[in-house]
């Protein structure tokens, strides 16, 4: 028998940043809320030998420990194991970081297997290890994701769009601006939308917000539920909560929105549900543009 785990976690900051921050062990006391203070013994190039030492646990005890971790830049991941293993016969430890739009997926994958003499078995540990696992990659997201938008917002609270990460999972190029994570907003969040010629955002719908949709440049069409509302630029539309809505560049050239959302969502995850894929919207924008091609000719 042998324990595994595998858990992961979107982070919406660049690579390099999620890298060097969660690469400083020296510094993880203040990453990590279960560990006291580590201590470097060593680091020879890109392998680095340290003790880590937790917090006392609910019976008082202090765990510590000494790990051997080496980097592997090109191929964005590392890899450690426990040099002295207390509990454990071993215990292997591989982070991932996978680049995807607008954001960085790290995966921690831990391989190991306790001792006959532990205080736990291999299946005590895997139900453990997932259950803080969950915990501690929230508070490094939320901890990166912080430092990521600070650095981008001015003390005026002004964001570039040339700093905002790209997002396409969805269709189109959808960037934030303003929002809770960049500007401490309170009452919604803002951004903007870049659509190429025949591009769609997927059908979704907000079960708590208003969607303010101002075209910019180009020539939109915003399906209402199984409504087509024409939107050119200089021109806005008001989505109400909870109606379906999809938009589509219909123009010549790219076209270019601005969106506000609010009120704010009572958690992040509950503000957007999507009723179709990007791939979906495509076929859609697709089907149009052929009726309307076979009914001009």
């Amino acid at each position: 028998m042998a324990g595994h785990t595998d858990n992961q976690i979107r982070i919406e900051a660049p690579f390099q940043l999620v890298w060097d921050i969660t690469n400083d062990v020296a510094n993880w006391p203040n990453l990590f809320t279960e560990y006291a203070a580590t201590e470097v013994l060593s680091e020879d190039g890109n392998t680095i030998t340290f003790r880590l030492t937790m917090h006392p646990d609910d019976n008082g005890v202090t765990w510590s420990w000494v790990s051997e971790r080496t980097r592997y830049l090109d191929e964005k991941r590392t890899h450690s194991h426990r040099i002295e293993t207390g509990p454990f016969e071993y215990m292997n430890l591989d982070w991932y970081y996978e680049e995807v739009e607008g954001a960085i997926i790290l995966r921690w994958v831990q391989d190991f297997h306790m001792k006959d003499t532990a205080p736990v078995d291999d299946e005590w540990m895997v139900a453990n290890i997932n259950k803080n696992s969950v915990v501690q990659l929230q508070i490094i997201k939320d901890k990166i994701e912080k430092i990521h938008h600070s650095k981008r917002a001015s003390a005026d609270n002004v964001v570039s769009i040339h700093d905002c990460p790209a997002d396409h999972r969805r269709g189109g190029t959808i960037q934030t601006l303003l929002s809770p994570r960049t500007v401490g907003s309170t009452s919604g969040f803002m951004g903007g939308a870049t659509l190429a010629r025949g591009e769609a955002i997927a059908e979704h719908l907000h079960p708590y917000s208003e969607e303010f949709v101002f075209c910019i440049s180009g020539e939109l069409e915003v399906d209402v539920e199984d409504k087509i509302i024409s939107v050119p630029a200089g021109s806005a539309i008001l989505v109400p909560k909870e109606k379906r809505h999809r938009l589509r560049n219909v123009g010549d050239g790219e076209a270019f929105a601005v969106f506000h959302l609010g009120p704010l969502a009572p958690r992040p995850e509950l503000g957007h549900k999507d009723t179709e894929t990007r791939e979906e919207a495509a076929a859609v924008a697709a089907r149009i543009l052929a009726e309307r091609q076979r009914k001009a000719a």
